[in-house]
């Protein structure tokens, strides 16, 4: 039978302050194989989880150890406030994954929000959340909160959510594998730094805008990423609203589709369009190694 620990492990980042790399760690037996879940999410948090489980039973059957669902799993970010359904990781909505993680033995990230703080803005008093990546797997129940809160292109993600202060990373099989969600991946810091924790593969729940060269930029930076990193990427983003009719419009953070899973060469080796879809890849932990001593960019830390 499988089994897991936790096993925590801290170092300090230097990035916005003192940051703080936390380590959980699943040990399993078998293969490797992950999946990428592309999904389009509602507002109500109680039918995007019997969503996810769909999506995590499916992606199981289909052999995925590692199953990684978008940002904003829980609630999409065009269904108005997120603190009036946020949930903490004891709540409903991440057990039930953790529940089902465990029963197919296997581990999920999934994107959801935490209540956080009170804050005042322009005399508002505003209930932030955390931006969550849920991290669930036999007996394991953890997360990553979002560092680099979307504060660009007219949007203020930061009025709403908190900002995290750890890294994460956790071992599946015997890889080890980092969390980062969608604008921090215009951070390679971040994710040199995982590696350098030695992460050789970075899951990346997204939702992310659409609009006049969005997805040139997604595909550029998922790539880019895996490059600075030497590491994998699994990025699984929500799908356009609307899908292939609305593609290339102008739109919030709710989602663009074209979820990735990108080698430590920046090859992609698979890739979705604008609709609900799942991609699968087998991972080579001997090919990070090999990228690595042919390519040297990441320092191990001491």
């Amino acid at each position: 039978m499988p089994f897991s620990l936790m096993d925590i492990a801290v170092r300090r980042y230097g990035h916005r302050g003192s940051l703080w790399i936390t380590r959980f760690r699943f040990i399993t037996l078998g293969g490797m194989k992950v999946a990428a879940v592309q999904l389009t999410s509602t507002g109500n948090v109680t039918e995007n989880q019997e969503i996810a489980l769909a999506k995590i039973r499916e992606a199981a059957g289909n052999g995925a150890r590692l199953i990684v669902l978008p940002e904003a799993t829980s609630q999409n970010f065009r269904s108005g406030r997120l603190d009036e359904q946020a949930q903490s990781l004891e709540g409903p909505f991440a057990t039930a994954i953790q529940a089902l993680a465990e029963e197919l033995e296997v581990t999920v990230v999934a994107g959801m929000f935490c209540p956080a703080d009170t804050v005042e803005r322009d005399g508002k008093t505003i209930n932030r959340v955390s931006n969550t990546a849920l991290i669930a797997g036999p007996g394991v129940l953890g997360g990553y909160d979002k560092i680099h809160t979307y504060d660009a292109f007219d949007y203020r993600e930061s009025d709403t959510v908190l900002a995290g202060e750890s890294l994460v990373a956790f071992d599946v099989d015997d890889l080890v594998v980092g969390a980062a969600t969608c604008y921090d991946i215009r951070f390679p810091e971040q994710f040199k730094e995982l590696a350098s924790q030695g992460a050789q593969l970075i899951v990346v729940p997204t939702s992310w805008a659409d609009g006049p060269g969005k997805l040139e930029q997604w595909r550029l930076l998922t790539a880019a990423r895996a490059l600075d990193s030497t590491s994998y990427i699994v990025a699984a983003g929500q799908s356009r609203p609307g899908g292939d009719a609305e593609a290339g419009n102008p739109s919030g953070p709710t989602g663009i589709g074209h979820s990735t899973i990108v080698d430590p060469n920046g090859v992609r080796v698979a890739e979705a369009g604008y609709e609900d879809d799942i991609h699968y890849a087998e991972i080579d932990p001997n090919e990070v190694a090999k990228t690595r001593r042919t390519l040297p960019v990441v320092t191990p830390a001491d």
